[in-house]
């Protein structure tokens, strides 16, 4: 779900970009958080608890939490929160905490 019109704000939304979710394509605007986009695509667990492996979903939204860890371009434990969605970006769901050792 996204806010389409507001009394005060005004939104001024380019055109539509793709990014991949799992190996699913999802449609967003420029500007747009990853989490955000995810959100208004219907996607609510955005990760899981370390210890007991719960559901997360967007909870803080300015990069407090660690609600919204998730694994961007091959790097894991982005906060997905504050990380603007860019085109044809990969995102995946991220299995524990995450493995910096593909990466050096």
């Amino acid at each position: 779900m996204r806010i389409k019109d507001h009394p005060i704000l005004e939104f001024k939304r380019g055109e539509k970009i793709t990014f991949s979710y799992n190996g699913k394509k999802i449609s967003a605007y420029p500007g747009e958080t990853i989490a955000s986009a995810l959100h208004a695509a219907g996607i609510r667990k955005l990760t899981h608890s370390q210890k007991h492996q719960r559901p997360r979903g967007f909870f803080c939204a300015i990069g407090n939490c660690s609600s919204c860890l998730m694994v961007v371009d091959g790097e894991p434990n982005v906060k997905t929160c504050v990380v603007e969605v860019q085109e044809d970006m990969v995102v995946e769901e991220q299995q524990g905490k995450g493995d910096l050792s593909a990466k050096v």
